[in-house]
């Protein structure tokens, strides 16, 4: 097979037709399968698809082939608001021989942390939080199924809202949602990037001088023409600009969020343990109010059933102001040790939602290394929980797990860290685990974790 040929497959790859992007990973896998690298100890366990939004416009099954050609351990998916890439993520994993988990991750309201900012800067009370690990989406017509349905609603009115508003202050290069924004996504629930893109590309069509374009968005974000020129030759820096006039706070369309304007973030973590996936923690970098002490934060979410922590590292690190970055360092290696008491997985990630970041961590890099090996753990937890949950019903957060572990968070981290070390599991071996039944699945996998090996 030549290079084109493998530049046209892997193009396909982020087709919006589900269908052409399964037999696109089918051909590659039996083409250049065999010479795929051997795993080694990285992983990115936080990576948007484009059912969310991601900055290279990457679909589940372009992630896992990136993550399977680069040689990762393990990988994540995490969208906004949908669990529509779970299935295809988890087969081309599967495909792939790659470990594989899934999750979702979306903005809560925080009551205890009402009047300080948290991780979403400028919105008092707003807090970024996931959902790890689900091994399936909910059953069709079940409460869970209906919950995530409520929550994909109230993102599309608060985008909708958005719009009109935004629409109001601009009527020159007003959207129509469904038409210029919806098309953007294969799924029903664009983000706010998705939104932005679409007032850039309607501005451009807007105005037919490069001048006037310039013109126009030079008044609204206070600046000169030649800046916006500058800034327009890089699509994501002009989007930024973009996006913090139009919809940040202070930006014409902004609305000061409040306790209605997302779900409460117990409401959620309940969704998430009846999902069978872990509540977990997002943190930012820990010089907000909100997050500025870690401990008590932390114990604040454990009480109302949080049991993990999503980190994304390249935010405290790649800093090129010398005492900022050691500011970042330290919030980031107190946050870190927080999580090692706790014995929280602590699960990490580059986002790919925006342009400039790297598709994986440095974590054997000067900055990372002290906690490369926390951050494999949480990593190799993740992917025991897919694992034990998929195919034996036994979930880091179930009623089994507890009998069985208590208040023993270490055993269980144990346990589920042993099984997410085994060998990538196969489309084969996927059968044959699913074949006799999760009693008997979870017989299989509590044999092959004590032998490091599958016997299936």
């Amino acid at each position: 097979m030549n290079t084109s040929d493998n530049a046209r497959l892997i193009e396909q790859l982020d087709s919006f037709d589900l269908e052409e992007r399964r037999q696109a990973l089918q051909a590659l896998v039996a083409r250049v399968g065999a010479s795929l690298p051997t795993p080694i100890e990285r992983v990115n366990m936080h990576l948007h698809s484009f059912f969310s939004y991601n900055t290279k416009g990457y679909s589940p099954s372009r992630i896992a082939w990136e993550a399977r050609r680069q040689g990762l351990f393990a990988a994540g998916l995490c969208d906004f608001d949908v669990l529509d890439g779970l299935e295809e993520f988890l087969a081309a994993g599967q495909a792939l021989g790659l470990r594989a988990t899934v999750n979702l991750e979306t903005r809560a309201f925080f009551r205890d942390y009402a009047q300080v900012d948290i991780n979403s800067p400028g919105e008092p009370g707003v807090t970024y939080i996931m959902g790890a690990g689900f091994a399936r989406s909910p059953k069709p017509g079940s409460r869970a199924a209906a919950t995530l349905l409520q929550y994909q609603r109230q993102a599309g009115e608060r985008n909708r809202a958005l719009v009109a508003r935004i629409n109001a202050h601009l009527p020159e290069i007003a959207l129509d949602y469904d038409a210029d924004v919806l098309p953007l996504s294969p799924g029903a629930c664009p983000t706010e990037r998705h939104i932005v893109r679409a007032y850039r590309g309607k501005a451009n069509a807007a105005f037919k001088t490069p001048v006037a374009l310039f013109e126009f968005w030079a008044k609204l974000m206070k600046a000169q023409p030649t800046d916006v020129e500058t800034w327009s030759r890089k699509i994501p820096v002009m989007e930024d600009k973009i996006r913090a006039v139009l919809a940040k706070s202070g930006g014409i369309g902004y609305e000061r969020p409040t306790a209605k304007t997302f779900p409460p973030v117990n409401e959620f973590v309940a969704w998430v343990r009846d999902c069978q996936a872990l509540p977990m923690a997002t943190w930012l970098d820990g010089t907000s109010r909100g997050e500025a002490d870690a401990k008590a934060m932390m114990e604040c979410l454990r009480e109302l059933g949080v049991c993990a922590l999503n980190i994304i590292p390249d935010r405290n690190h790649r800093i090129t102001d010398p005492a900022v970055r050691a500011v970042k360092l330290q919030k980031l290696a107190e946050v870190v040790a927080v999580a090692k008491k706790m014995q929280f997985p602590i699960n990490i990630g580059t986002e790919m939602n925006k342009d400039g970041q790297p598709f994986v961590d440095d974590t054997l890099g000067a900055a990372l290394r002290p906690y490369h090996a926390a951050f494999l753990r949480g990593a190799r937890i993740m992917v025991g929980q897919t694992l034990l949950a998929r195919y034996a019903n036994f979930s880091y957060v179930s009623a089994a797990a507890q009998a069985e572990f208590g208040n023993n968070a270490r055993q269980k981290n144990a346990f589920f860290e042993a099984v997410g070390l085994l060998p990538p599991l196969t489309t084969v071996l996927a059968d044959k685990l699913s074949a006799p039944g999760p009693d008997k699945g979870l017989a299989c996998l509590r044999a092959a974790a004590r032998r490091g090996s599958w016997m299936v």
